[in-house]
């Protein structure tokens, strides 16, 4: 198996190729937007999405997994060189998807 690193690496390169992306580092994760909602994050060797019903429909055998103690239940996407997948899976997710707020200072 791949180190953490490698793993992120590979699945940054790969989503690098599908358009609306973006990711930001927060301790020691990768926070995933796309087209300014968060979609997911990569945690270790794990690239995790939100569980939106139509992520359930579109990965009907995705592994459910809680990327840390207290979180949220997600989904393992196994399939990350497929960026038409990808791009499919993120747009139908988007509606389903919160708003993401900034913090007032």
């Amino acid at each position: 198996m791949a180190s953490s690193k490698e793993y992120l690496n590979f699945v940054l390169e790969q989503l690098s190729e599908v358009e609306n992306i973006r990711y930001r580092a927060m301790m020691g994760e990768y926070i995933l937007y796309y087209r300014e909602k968060v979609i997911g994050g990569i945690y270790d060797d794990r690239f995790l999405v939100k569980a939106v019903k139509l992520a359930k429909e579109l990965m009907p055998n995705a592994l459910h997994e809680i990327p840390y103690e207290g979180a949220k239940e997600m989904l393992l996407v196994d399939d990350v060189e497929n960026k038409e997948f990808l791009k499919n899976l993120f747009e139908a997710m988007y509606d389903e998807l919160p708003v993401f707020k900034k913090k007032k200072k």
